[in-house]
């Protein structure tokens, strides 16, 4: 089955056909060699053994006395009137050498098999000429005799018309179930629509439940399931920014009790020390927040990330930027800016150089940010998107943050149904791609 398994089909669409087809199709092909072995076979043998013996009668009697004109005109027409065989003598003529084998020859076998057994003549027969009729010649001592046989004395021509009936219902009912199946097959396909949007962080308008029960069912379930998860979201969100806004105000306070402090080296490293504390809980924040609030839209991404990059060169000058025009992607702005921001202060929080480019291929587009830093090896670049990771050999994505800059962009990136990956770039140092379907009308041209 191993081998075997390459050539089926992969959708459910496909394998809900295969299912019907194949039983039908052995079905079919079981009555078809049932009927022309047991039935059709031995009605044209019968049939063809008839003609066989009239010709081999017809042939003696012309033999024993028939080369007289007026003998073989009453021998011929007694033979059609009585036989429905045309007769005809050619006399000093020998057999054709060619032959026409027909379609379906077991006709020829058949009738080759009764006129050798019941003649010792050498004989020539054509099936194919005439399509109400067979064309039988007989060699005699003087000539040919040739005999025009009615094509229904010869064969039970009923054959293609049970062949006709039995592909004519295989091809209705094939079309009833591929309307049937496809039918059946449209809610899962929905179903399937739907959550890969919702893993977007897109909705899908106009979902509802449909199809058969367990299809239903599972639809009903998923409608369950993106409730609680849009629910539990909400929550967090709400309780960061809670959290975030209990902690200002003490922050706040302290701020000011140092402002009114003597200055020195102690104060210095306070107000550090509450900067950081504040820089983390932005970070905690932009990370609990995530992709809830903002709607999808379609956005010109070559712009969107011009302007991050132009945001950057506002701290870090030497940033290179190469973009394809023109490339469109249904996105959330704010949180891909966010993402594509954290890719590029990473690149120049590590690194004196940074290229950013941005390019397009089949139904995807490519954002990368390479820099001449230390880079990250390769057993740690997986480790590297973990929440809240620092590693400490090598670099971590942000010195004075927590390790959210990758994991967010990451986060990003999945939820707009892309990736982001590290490499090694050309500069030296490191290379994160970050890959996002395009808009369809873009990705079709």
């Amino acid at each position: 089955m191993g081998p075997l398994k390459r050539y089926l089909p992969k959708s459910l669409f496909g394998r809900s056909l295969l299912i019907f087809v194949v039983p039908v199709a052995v079905m079919q092909g079981l009555i078809a060699w049932a009927f022309f072995e047991q039935h059709w076979e031995t009605v044209t043998q019968r049939l063809s053994e008839g003609v066989a013996g009239d010709v081999a009668m017809m042939t003696e009697l012309f033999e024993q006395g028939g080369e007289n004109d007026q003998v073989f005109e009453d021998l011929a027409n007694a033979a059609y009137r009585n036989m429905q065989l045309s007769v005809d003598f050619r006399e000093g003529e020998l057999l054709p050498t060619s032959r026409r084998s027909s379609f379906f020859r077991t006709l020829d076998r058949t009738l080759r098999r009764s006129l050798t057994a019941s003649l010792d003549n050498d004989i020539w027969f054509d099936t194919t000429r005439y399509p109400a009729y067979v064309d039988i010649r007989v060699q005699t001592e003087t000539g040919v005799l040739r005999f025009i046989a009615v094509r229904e004395r010869v064969f039970a021509t009923t054959g293609h018309i049970f062949l006709l009936w039995l592909f004519g219902a295989t091809a209705l009912l094939s079309l009833v179930s591929v309307i049937f199946i496809r039918n059946q097959v449209k809610p899962i396909r929905r179903l399937s629509e739907a959550a890969t949007l919702f893993g977007r962080g897109q909705d899908a308008d106009g979902f509802k439940p449909a199809g058969a029960r367990e299809v239903r069912e599972a639809a009903h379930a998923f409608i369950d399931m993106r409730q609680r998860i849009t629910r539990h979201l909400e929550q967090r969100t709400s309780l960061l920014a809670g959290v975030s806004h209990d902690l200002r105000t003490p922050l706040t306070r302290l701020k000011l009790q140092l402002a009114m402090m003597p200055g020195g080296q102690e104060r210095e490293d306070a107000q550090k020390d509450l900067a950081e504390m504040e820089h983390m809980l932005e970070e905690y924040l932009a990370f609990a927040r995530g992709q809830v609030s903002e709607e999808t839209v379609e956005a010109d991404i070559s712009a969107l990330v011009e302007e991050q990059v132009e945001a950057a060169r506002r701290s870090d000058p030497d940033i290179a930027l190469s973009a394809d025009p023109g490339i469109h992607a249904n996105v959330r702005p704010g949180v891909l800016k966010r993402g594509i921001g954290n890719l590029i202060a990473n690149a120049c929080a590590y690194g004196s150089k940074c290229e950013v480019s941005v390019r397009s291929g089949h139904r995807r587009l490519e954002i990368i940010v390479d820099d001449n830093g230390p880079g990250i090896p390769a057993a740690q670049r997986e480790e590297a998107f973990k929440p809240f990771s620092r590693l400490d050999e090598a670099r971590n994505m942000n010195r004075e943050g927590v390790g959210l800059g990758l994991a967010i962009a990451r986060d990003v990136a999945r939820g707009h149904g892309g990736e982001v990956e590290l490499g090694d770039s050309p500069l030296g140092g490191l290379r994160a791609v970050m890959r996002l379907p395009l808009a369809q009308q873009t990705a079709d041209g």
